[in-house]
């Protein structure tokens, strides 16, 4: 693994989508990373990573040979306006629309925008409304 560091703390360890196309996924992904500002690792031909999503085609070791279908993953972004530029970036990458960028009755503040990815995956980008936070995340270096 080339990371050095990670941050962890949040609810999630990690997730992993098998998914069909890599190449197409890895261009989705980096589109919408890019705008929320998440870097992506991993130069392999089977798998790339952000944070703690790991992205792997069928014949990767970890994948075990099986596809994982539709999932929903939602991102925290910093403001509207980033919830705004994931969509477009995402649409621009060969995202299709899954809901365009408003509020949502989830709870008062709930701004987010749905895309789906070249896998048929439900992906969100949330900005929950200002909020304090006690730490970003614990960094863990190794």
């Amino acid at each position: 693994m080339e990371a050095s560091e990670l941050h962890r703390g949040r609810l999630i360890d990690h997730l992993q989508l098998v998914v069909a196309d890599l190449p197409a996924s890895r261009r989705f992904y980096e589109a919408v990373f890019g705008v929320l500002g998440i870097p992506i690792g991993g130069s392999g031909d089977t798998y790339f990573w952000a944070d703690e999503l790991f992205i792997s085609s069928a014949d990767s070791e970890a994948a075990q040979g099986q596809l994982t279908g539709r999932h929903h993953l939602a991102f925290q972004a910093a403001d509207r306006a980033m919830v705004e530029a994931f969509h477009a970036a995402g649409l621009a990458a060969g995202g299709r629309d899954n809901g365009a960028p408003g509020e949502r009755p989830y709870h008062p503040g709930y701004y987010a925008a749905f895309l789906v990815d070249p896998d048929g995956n439900n992906i969100e980008a949330v900005f929950h409304g200002e909020a304090k936070r006690s730490a970003a995340s614990v960094k863990i270096t190794f």
